[in-house]
């Protein structure tokens, strides 16, 4: 019996003008979503990921892209700074 590995990604989301919620995931280049709601992002994005790997398990070219293109972020923020104008 094979034990499924747990991994976890770090994701960008935004909310656009539409209102629809965009997810992309920065250590696997083109792995993005969107989705009217928050939930329903999580499970797409989820869905994309494991897309992704599977790609990357079959595709020597997407591998390689993805270790040139992709970065593993530590910290991921945003911050409002007040400017003098």
């Amino acid at each position: 019996m094979k034990i499924a590995r747990v991994q976890h990604y770090k994701v960008l989301i935004e909310k656009g003008e539409d209102g629809f919620y965009i997810g992309r995931v920065p250590t696997l280049p083109g792995c993005v979503t969107q989705a009217k709601t928050h939930e329903l992002l999580i499970e797409r994005i989820k869905e994309a990921i494991q897309l992704c790997l599977e790609v990357a398990r079959g595709d020597r070219h997407y591998r390689r892209k993805r270790e040139l293109m992709a970065y593993k972020p530590s910290f991921i923020g945003i911050e409002e700074v007040a400017v003098r104008v």
